[in-house]
């Protein structure tokens, strides 16, 4: 997620929206704070059914009068004399590509709930900006231009379509493809602050504690226990630990206290992890088979055929971290393994 850090405006919502009100009668000014809750200490907004009971008319009736006066105030004095309002929301859209989640505008622009809520009311009420309802592929959203926004839609949906299921990718990484895929297919160049704000306007693509992009769904993104954090640990310090270390690592880094026997109990468990020496774990991306030292030989040797004693050693130390001595051990045993008159190994069948 984008740190978002709150945005001074040089104007004062409740202030504007009080002006902006003023024009309108009693009863559907009323409804208007209720339905936006720009009134009021909780912010709580009201449906159109609740609204309805308290004036004793139908939903339909609260949506005309809500619409004709949010129509009226846009045709008033009072519209023209706040333009400048307008004008500083859609500089602050522009400068943010034309296009943004709501949930990260209205965290920097609204320091509590009720300023918040004023902030979408005068959204709602400028003639500018357009809102693009939460779907099954994006959050809510803002935008200056619906047309520029699908092309970002489309272009994040390409970028999706060629990561792996599981793939891990650093963020300026994926910002760099999300920009050429916009300078490639829609022939916009766009800067990579912007393109890394469309990020999070997805829901099937998200970033892990580390900062790494992948499927939203993914176990190496969606973090949902002890595994999967000894996964991220592991992969940040790139070589094998003890599951003690891996524990340890993730209380360090990410503030979740983990067991050391349950820790161990989860990477036995989890295909994402090899035991490759005594307590030492690493992830069988980088290329470690799991079975004990006995299937390791085996498997090098059904790979790259009759080995010397010497060859063997190397290669199964590079799965494995065991003394010599227990891979001579395994070779002598004659059910596993012959040697032939060269002095290489073969597995039996």
């Amino acid at each position: 997620m984008t740190k978002i850090t709150a945005r001074k405006l040089n104007f004062k919502p409740g202030t504007a929206v009080k002006a902006l009100l003023a024009p309108v009668q009693d009863r559907a000014r009323d409804i208007v704070e209720r339905r936006f809750g720009i009134t009021g200490k909780t912010g709580d907004r009201m449906t159109l059914e609740a609204i309805g009971e308290i004036y004793n008319i139908t939903r339909e009736r609260v949506r005309q009068i809500e619409n004709f006066a949010l129509e009226s105030i846009r045709k008033s004095d009072a519209y023209t004399k706040n333009v400048a309002v307008f004008e500083e929301l859609e500089d602050y859209l522009t400068s943010h590509g034309g296009l943004i989640k709501e949930e990260t505008l209205l965290n920097e622009l609204g320091k509590d709930e009720q300023t918040r809520n004023q902030v979408v009311f005068l959204l709602t009420l400028g003639e500018s900006f357009v809102r693009l309802r939460e779907d099954d592929d994006y959050y809510h959203r803002w935008t200056l231009d619906p047309e520029s926004a699908d092309k970002v839609h489309g272009a994040l949906d390409k970028m999706r379509e060629g990561i792996g299921a599981d793939e891990l990718i650093a963020e300026s990484e994926i910002v760099d493809r999300l920009a050429t895929h916009l300078k490639n297919d829609v022939g916009e160049y766009v800067s990579n602050e912007q393109a890394r704000r469309w990020l999070d306007i997805s829901k099937h693509i998200s970033s892990n504690p580390l900062n790494e992009w992948g499927h939203a769904d993914s176990p190496n993104v969606k973090t949902r226990g002890v595994r999967d954090y000894a996964y991220l640990v592991l992969r940040k310090h790139g070589k094998p630990l003890h599951f003690s270390e891996v524990a340890e690592q993730v209380t360090e880094m990410f503030g979740r206290p983990a067991h050391v026997a349950t820790t161990h109990n989860e990477l036995i468990k989890d295909e994402r992890f090899v035991l490759v020496g005594r307590g030492l774990y690493a992830l069988s991306e980088w290329g470690y088979s799991n079975g004990v030292v006995r299937d390791v030989i085996r498997t090098i040797l059904k790979e790259k055929g009759p080995m010397t004693k010497e060859e063997l050693t190397k290669e199964v130390l590079k799965q494995r971290q065991v003394k010599e001595n227990t891979i001579y051990v395994n070779l002598q045993n004659a059910r596993h393994f012959r040697k032939d008159v060269k002095g290489r190994y073969t597995p039996v069948a």
